[in-house]
């Protein structure tokens, strides 16, 4: 895979994590070297996929000890591209703009970004949709925060990382999903901006 098409994958690909079916690997190898497992909210999440689609692109997704890949409740994610050129606010602005997009289709999603001055660090909030084959009920619903930071790792390669919590609801459980993020929507924001994101190391 070309530089370009990795690039063009980590803008947008992302914005689908999850809708595509994984199979379970036997072996997940852990191409940040981070140590496991990661501690978000008090819940244990650990490594259940990894890939490397490209020389400059990682991708690695963290669920709860009994949840299932296929059909998780509970994720993070992190998801790393090595290059020193690519700007943290152009990866924020085509993902704003990707999701203004699927708006004008979908009324489900709705979206807000939140920057820190402070850090240079954004945060996507936003809310996803997918519908039943008859198209009339809706399936599941994905609730995402995508954090983006810039990264040096231990052997000075640049890029950019995004750390990420997902949860979702299927089938009547929306209902109820839909209610308790009216109700504490705002409550995960601090929390995945104040996430100590562990240092990593590229596995080339």
């Amino acid at each position: 895979m070309k530089k370009t098409q990795a690039i063009f994958l980590f803008l947008t690909g992302l914005l689908f994590f999850g809708f595509t079916p994984k199979n379970n690997q036997d072996e997940v190898k852990d191409y940040l070297n981070v140590p496991g497992p990661l501690t978000f909210d008090k819940t244990d999440y650990n490594l259940t996929w990894s890939s490397h689609p490209s020389d400059i692109y990682y991708m690695q997704e963290y669920i709860p000890k009994g949840d299932n890949i296929d059909k998780f409740k509970n994720m993070v994610l992190l998801n790393v591209i090595a290059s020193d050129s690519l700007k943290l606010e152009a990866v924020v602005a085509l993902k704003l703009a990707e999701l203004t997009k699927l708006q004008k289709e979908n009324p489900v999603i709705q979206f807000k970004s939140y920057d820190n001055s402070n850090t240079g660090e954004h945060i996507i909030d936003f809310l996803l949709s997918a519908n039943e084959p008859d198209g009339k009920h809706l399936s599941f619903v994905e609730r995402n925060v995508y954090r983006y930071k810039y990264f040096v790792d231990k052997s000075g390669q640049k890029g950019i990382l995004l750390f990420g919590v997902s949860t979702r609801a299927y089938g009547h459980d929306i209902y109820k999903f839909f209610s308790d993020l009216k109700e504490h929507r705002t409550e995960i924001i601090p929390k995945v901006g104040d996430f100590s994101v562990p240092e990593i190391t590229l596995t080339k």
